[in-house]
């Protein structure tokens, strides 16, 4: 069985349970409390040196980034409705993949961490900083949308999993986009089970 080092309100990690759920695979959550510096903890580096959730573990095999996580899950298990062999799909699958770890991602970092979980320390510059980079990169994602229901095509792929960790996220900080496409296509994706089970409970 596959142990997913996880926690909750890691996007990262929500986007390979959702996998996991919809294709039924058996995991098991191995919990990093990332709050008392869980991925710090020698035992933690062993097993990713680069002390961020999540990791895949399955044998000897490690696992560490969440989006080559998914790539492997399908690859592992033949699941080509949400990674399909068409390469010119699949290369679209892999722009949104690449779009959302370095352009999306370290805006949603900067807003929800900031706003939502750092506290007193929270950074308002950041803050700041990522809503102008949200405002420049968001409009991608709201025309990437305009053409088909999801990403990649008329069916949900990893991709549309991983993007949608990311949208959720800024929705913890009440800064997810209210554009027509983005809206409709999550409420496409929140009305999967399999996106609502990997769904973490509001923070405290």
């Amino acid at each position: 069985m596959y142990t997913l080092y996880h926690h909750p309100y890691s996007q990262h990690c929500r986007r390979v349970v959702s996998l996991f759920e919809a294709a039924d695979i058996p995991y098991q959550l191995h919990h990093v409390d990332l709050g008392k510096g869980g991925h710090m903890a020698p035992q933690y580096l062993d097993i990713n040196p680069n002390h961020q959730v999540p990791t895949l573990v399955e044998g000897d095999l490690k696992i560490h980034e969440s989006n080559a996580i998914l790539r492997y899950l399908c690859l592992r298990h033949g699941l080509t409705d949400w990674y399909p062999e068409n390469i010119a799909q699949r290369a679209m699958i892999e722009q949104w993949l690449d779009w959302n770890q370095s352009r999306l991602s370290p805006h949603v970092i900067g807003v929800v961490f900031n706003t939502v979980f750092a506290g007193d320390r929270g950074d308002a510059s950041a803050i700041q900083r990522g809503q102008k980079g949200l405002d420049d990169v968001l409009p991608v994602l709201e025309t990437g949308l305009a053409k088909d229901l999801y990403l990649a095509g008329p069916e949900p792929t990893i991709a549309d999993l991983s993007v949608a960790s990311n949208i959720f996220h800024l929705s913890l900080a009440k800064a997810d986009p209210q554009t027509p496409n983005i809206l409709a296509w999550f409420e496409r994706i929140s009305a999967l089970e399999a996106f609502q089970k990997s769904l973490p409970p509001p923070p405290a």
